[in-house]
């Protein structure tokens, strides 16, 4: 079976000694009636060796060249060949171990792709020989990993007999007193339960049919958190032991763990109690993401899970998502719980009356756009923040920006991007380059990488997000996380910021009042954060924080332009203008 020359083109490239270049060398393996598993492997390893593509992509070719060539005519058959290479694989080094899952996987491909692959005879040849490389792997005279000895077996359907036939003609195993394949195959599993390769053994167990391990085993896996190898292992015993696994999740609280098994194997009804516990828990990661809509969705309307999620949107201080989903299911019940809930609540949170700003306003219009670009001009330190709608849909593209929040300690401006871009998008432009783009003004951000490149891909042909200038990204400042800006305000100011809203719908226009004070408190309480850091300089030996002007990026490409992440400089004479 040959391969046509654009076929073999990606395959290998040597050296040309004349030319000095790479040039194709085609080989199509056309004939492998005389070639030997060694001599296959050395062509193999020379492709392999000298091809000119990324390392993935020269091994699949090469496994797709593997495949297309079992089919000519290998000695004593492609199965029998396969095995043969396996035995000799580790004479060739460092290619050994990826060069076996290389010729495996090809076998596997090839069985799946002819109807009638191989012979009774080859197939019965190369069980016998994959029985006796599993107990030389066992023993340690061949050198390979746990997954290369179990893809063998798998493979090449190695049952019991074929074990019991390896051991009666192994000189190695012989001495060593072993019955029978049955015998030395429980020890040796009992041996990697012991050095907790639990996967390895339960694969053999799975393969092999045995059951002898009793109920400790799921516990040891449990406790080695070895979660995957002991759902394994449970599945293939069946109901009870699926029953005696979410069992040990449940008594030990891993309740993401027992609703995976719950929901994967239908025990519902086994188990009603944890399932509505793991619900809620669930429920509980998405409030605390603040992804509400999603959380909603997942009561499927369960009265129960609502009045709960309810409950965690009061704790969380989001009120109108309490008020939205008492009158959507007609939750009448709940409204003087929420009532309690607004003071301790208010309490709990950081406001924006408690940072004196006096005014928050809302731009989308040109002629406040222009007005809040000259009042910004006139500041030494702003803040800048952005928002945008959430997309829960796996793989979709991001919604753009909606919303940039710039300011003072004083006075927040709100921007409209969308609107604003769409009515007067040269205008925008102008003004947000004033204000990006200004030198001597220092702007505040957090995490604002992330900002920049939503920007960039929200609104790419904008010249005002292709540079900017006098950036201090806040979070750079410190040197260990504290949990996001929530947790430096809290750090800092020793009151946290309220998130729920993080996730609400920034497109809907008008804002909601909620919503509105949540952009400005995440500007303005990087003023405050800023005052602080500027107010106590770090000693040498401090191991929070890091001199803030060595942060200050004085000029920042686009990442739409640029490859490498950007670097910081040091701006010290401009920045002594914001102490």
């Amino acid at each position: 079976m040959g391969l046509d020359s654009e076929e073999e083109a990606d395959l290998v490239v040597i050296k040309d000694e004349k030319a000095k270049a790479g040039t194709l060398c085609l080989h199509s393996f056309s004939d492998l009636t005389y070639v030997s598993p060694v001599v296959f492997l050395y062509l193999l390893k020379e492709c392999y060796k000298h091809g000119n593509l990324k390392a993935t992509k020269k091994f699949q070719a090469l496994q797709y060249r593997v495949h297309q060539v079992l089919a000519n005519k290998p000695q004593p058959g492609p199965a029998t060949f396969i095995i043969k290479c396996l035995t000799v694989l580790p004479m060739f080094g460092v290619y050994g171990e990826g060069f076996s899952h290389l010729v495996i996987s090809a076998l596997r491909r090839f069985f799946k792709s002819v109807s009638e692959p191989t012979s009774v005879e080859d197939m019965s040849s190369a069980r016998k020989l994959a029985a006796q490389f599993f107990l030389a792997t066992v023993g340690g005279s061949l050198t390979y990993d746990e997954k290369v000895m179990m893809h063998t077996l798998k493979v090449f359907d190695v049952g019991l007999t074929s074990i019991d036939e390896a051991l009666s003609v192994s000189e190695v195993w012989q001495g060593y007193g072993f019955a029978s394949g049955n015998v030395f195959l429980k020890q040796y599993i009992s041996d990697l339960i012991k050095s907790k390769s639990f996967m390895t053994a339960v694969t053999l167990l799975e393969h092999f049919s045995f059951r002898f391990p009793g109920e400790t085993f799921l516990q040891q896996m449990v406790e080695d958190k070895d979660f995957q190898a002991a759902e394994r292992w449970a599945t293939f015993m069946g109901r009870p032991s699926l029953c005696i696994l979410v069992q040990e999740y449940g008594s030990r609280n891993m309740l993401k763990q027992a609703y995976n098994v719950i929901n994967k194997n239908y025990l519902q009804q086994d188990f009603p109690e944890l399932y509505h516990k793991c619900k809620e828990s669930a429920l509980k990661v998405l409030a605390e993401k603040a992804c509400w809509d999603v959380a909603e969705n997942k009561t499927r309307g369960d009265r129960q899970l609502l009045k709960y999620l309810v409950y965690l949107a009061m704790e969380a201080g989001y009120l109108e998502k309490v008020d939205e989903l008492c009158d959507r299911y007609s939750l009448q019940g709940l409204r003087k719980a929420q009532e309690a809930e607004i003071a301790f609540v208010e309490k709990s949170f950081l406001r924006l009356n408690d940072l004196a700003v006096e005014d928050v306003v809302w731009v989308d219009e040109v002629n406040e756009l222009r007005k809040a670009t000259s009042f910004l001009e006139g500041c030494r330190v702003v803040g800048i923040d952005c928002e945008w709608k959430p997309n829960y849909i796996k793989g979709s593209k991001q919604n753009k920006v909606s919303i940039m929040q710039i300011g003072s300690d004083t006075k927040i401006f709100i921007l409209d991007l969308i609107k604003l871009y769409n009515d007067a998008s040269e205008i925008l432009d102008n003004c947000l380059s004033q204000i990006l783009q200004s030198k001597s003004t220092l702007k505040l951000g957090y995490n604002f990488q992330c900002d920049v490149k939503q920007l960039a891909l929200s609104y790419g042909d904008l010249k005002c997000f292709e540079r900017y200038d006098m950036l201090l990204d806040i979070q750079n400042v410190f040197k260990e996380p504290f949990g996001g800006l929530a947790g430096l305000t809290k750090k800092i100011l020793g009151v946290s910021l309220n998130k729920t809203r993080r996730n609400s719908d920034w497109e809907q226009r008008p804002l909601t009042q909620n919503q509105l004070e949540y952009a400005a408190l995440d500007a303005a309480v990087l003023i405050h954060i800023f005052r602080h850091v500027r107010d106590h300089p770090p000693h040498e030996s401090s191991s929070e924080t890091v001199q803030w002007k060595s942060q200050i990026v004085s000029h920042m490409e686009s990442p739409k332009k640029l490859k490498k992440k950007p670097k910081c400089h040091s701006t010290q004479t401009s920045a002594s203008a914001f102490n």
